[in-house]
Order: structure tokens, then C-alpha cells, then sequence
């Protein structure tokens, strides 16, 4: 996972804001399976 996903990803559950983790985690979703599946 990119370094600056990952920050967000922290904000946004330290600020227990579910509609950012719910955009975040999609799109981390959409890159994972652009590339191929498999992580970093």
C-alpha cells in the first residue's frame, strides 16, 4: 500500500471517519486488483 494511503487510512481512523475509510478502502481495493492482486 502506497505510504501516503496509508496516512490518510490513519487519519481518517483516528478521526473515526467512516465515510473516508469506506472511499479509501475502495480504492485501495481497485488498485490491488490493477495490479494483478498482489501488494507492493
Amino acid at each position: 500500500m502506497p505510504q501516503w494511503m496509508r496516512r490518510q487510512l490513519q487519519r481518517a481512523f483516528s478521526g473515526k471517519d467512516v465515510r473516508q475509510i469506506r472511499l479509501l478502502n475502495s480504492c485501495w481495493f481497485l488498485y490491488w486488483e490493477k495490479h494483478g492482486g498482489r501488494p507492493e
